[in-house]
C-alpha cells in the first residue's frame, strides 16, 4: 500500500494593500498636514497679536515722556553786606532753590546726583550737588538745593560796581539731572534734564526779584 503523499502548505503570496488602504493612509497624512498648518497658523497669529500689542503700547502707554523740572522758588538764606550794599569779603552767599521734578510716565524715573552751577557774567561763582532719588510714576518730587557763592569771586568781577549801584544782582544757573526710565524691563530709556535760569537778586531786600528758566530734555 502506497502511503499518501502528505499535502504541503503553499507559500503565502506577498501582501498587496488594496485601494481602500491607500486611501485611508492618504487621508491620515492629509489630516496630519492640516493639523500642522493650523498649529503654525495659530502660533503666527499669536506672535502677530503680541507684536501689535507691543507696538501700540510703545506708542501710547509705554512711550517715554519728558520729565519736567521746575525751579519753584529761590531764597537768599545768607548774605552779609558792607554798608548795606557790597557783599562782605571772605564770606559766602547762600541760595536755596526749591526744585520740583514731575514724572509724567507710567514708570518711575530714577535720577542720579544733580549738579547746579551758578554764573555771574559768565564766571563760575558757585556750585552745588544734590543727592540721587526716585520720582514715582505720574508724581512730582520736590527737593531743596543749596548753592554757596564765593563772595571773593564776585568782588573781583568788574561788573559788580555797576550792579551794586543799580541795587540789582543778575546771575544765571545751569542744572543737570541725569536719570533713567524703566518700564517693566521692556522699555529702558536714559534721560538727561537740563535747565538754564536767569535770576535777578534785589540786594536791599535779599530776595529774588525776577526769574526766567528754560528747560531741555535729551532722550
Amino acid at each position: 500500500m502506497v502511503e499518501k503523499e502528505q499535502a504541503r502548505p503553499l507559500a503565502p503570496a506577498g501582501y498587496r494593500p488594496s485601494s481602500d488602504d491607500n486611501e485611508a493612509a492618504l487621508q491620515i497624512k492629509r489630516a496630519r498636514q492640516k493639523k500642522f498648518i493650523n498649529c503654525c497658523g495659530c502660533i503666527t497669529a499669536i506672535v502677530l497679536i503680541q507684536a501689535v500689542v507691543i507696538i501700540i503700547l510703545a506708542f501710547t502707554v509705554f512711550r517715554v515722556k519728558e520729565p519736567k523740572i521746575n525751579m519753584n522758588k529761590v531764597t537768599v538764606t545768607k548774605l552779609e553786606l558792607v554798608n548795606g550794599t557790597t557783599p562782605k569779603p571772605g564770606t559766602n552767599i547762600s541760595l536755596t532753590a526749591d526744585v520740583s521734578v514731575k514724572n509724567p510716565n507710567v514708570a518711575s524715573f530714577k535720577y542720579s546726583n544733580t549738579t547746579t552751577t551758578l554764573y555771574y557774567h559768565g564766571t563760575v561763582v558757585g556750585e552745588a550737588r544734590g543727592p540721587p532719588g526716585r520720582s514715582k510714576a505720574r508724581r512730582t518730587t520736590r527737593m531743596n538745593i543749596t548753592v554757596d557763592i564765593i563772595t571773593d569771586m564776585l568782588i573781583t568781577n568788574p561788573n559788580l560796581k555797576a550792579d551794586v549801584d543799580s541795587g540789582l544782582l543778575t546771575m544765571s544757573s545751569y542744572s543737570r539731572i541725569p536719570g533713567r526710565v524703566n518700564m517693566l524691563n521692556i522699555v529702558k530709556k536714559h534721560v538727561i534734564v537740563k535747565m538754564n535760569c536767569t535770576m535777578t537778586v534785589n540786594i536791599s531786600s535779599q530776595a529774588i526779584q525776577e526769574q526766567k528758566c528754560k528747560r531741555k530734555v535729551n532722550l
